[in-house]
């Protein structure tokens, strides 16, 4: 396999003779930069990508990820974890997003050089800085003053990742279709209840937390596209002072019977053991 060098004379020449750096440079969100910056900023990524990023992706054809049923975790390739943990500590995640929230505060245009050098390089790895983009983007243009202020600067930085949990088993193109339910709990929670497939990048070992946005119905939506809400289920719930804890999950099994036919639901045994020692019902 040759090895990827990104092709920075390449961009260096739409920089210099299609793009007016300097006038880009010259407003006012993007005052603090000007364009050698901006180009040395690129280079030292494309030097990033080249020898970090480039030579694990073979690990990713030949590894895969391994989920480990007992602990339902997934481990990512040799050398994903690291990778990512040079990745945030160069803060390459944050380099289009606001300063505000932690982040660089470039013009996208360097933000799509950026897509274009990691994708290009490892296109596996690539799926969880680029999922969490998305997420980002949402949250700026449509979350709370509350969700921006709990979950943005971790997510900027990449300490946290992002996810989109769109597709169901019976509606893949069709989100429309989508059943996932979010009832409203009176405190400005809701409990979601449903089944998501194909979540990129949706468990793994290269980030503190995941914060899933997820689509899904409260009560009294109507049918189509106009009655999907997102809501923000992370892995870990983040408290009032930023600390996070495991999210209480309700563990069912479905056992099948003997001709194949699905039986009564159940509570796992390890959560039944937990509800007997604390004095409280169970099956």
């Amino acid at each position: 396999m040759a090895d990827y060098r990104p092709p920075v004379r390449d961009i260096s020449f739409v920089l210099d003779n299609l793009v007016d750096l300097d006038a880009l440079c010259a407003l006012d969100e993007f005052s603090h930069i000007d364009a050698d910056t901006l180009k040395g900023a690129l280079e030292e990524n494309a030097r990033f990508v080249a020898d970090v990023i480039a030579p694990i992706n073979r690990n990713g054809d030949v590894q895969g990820s391994v989920h480990d049923p007992a602990t339902n975790l997934v481990r990512t390739p040799d050398g994903f974890v690291d990778a990512y943990q040079q990745y945030v500590d160069g803060g390459w995640g944050g380099v289009p997003f606001p300063t505000a929230y932690d982040g660089g505060g470039f013009p996208w245009l360097a933000g799509i050089v950026l897509q274009e050098f990691i994708s290009s390089a490892n296109m596996a790895f690539s799926m969880a800085p680029l999922l969490t983009q998305g997420a980002i983007d949402l949250l700026l243009e449509h979350g709370s003053e509350e969700l921006k202020e709990r979950y943005l600067r971790r997510m900027v930085t990449g300490e946290w990742t992002g996810t989109m949990n769109l597709t169901e088993p019976q509606a893949g193109s069709d989100v429309g279709a989508v059943r996932t339910k979010a009832v409203p709990q009176g405190d400005g929670t809701y409990l979601i209840s449903g089944t998501k497939i194909y979540i990129t990048f949706g468990e793994h070992d290269m980030a503190d937390n995941i914060v899933h946005l997820v689509l899904a119905r409260t009560p009294d939506a109507p049918p189509g596209t106009k009655g999907i809400s997102c809501f923000v289920v992370p892995k870990f719930l983040v408290n009032d002072d930023g600390s996070t804890g495991r999210a209480q999950r309700r563990l069912v099994c479905v056992d099948r019977t003997q001709d194949g036919h699905q039986g009564q639901p159940h509570l796992c045994d390890e959560l039944r053991r937990k509800r007997r020692s604390r004095g409280l019902p169970h099956r």
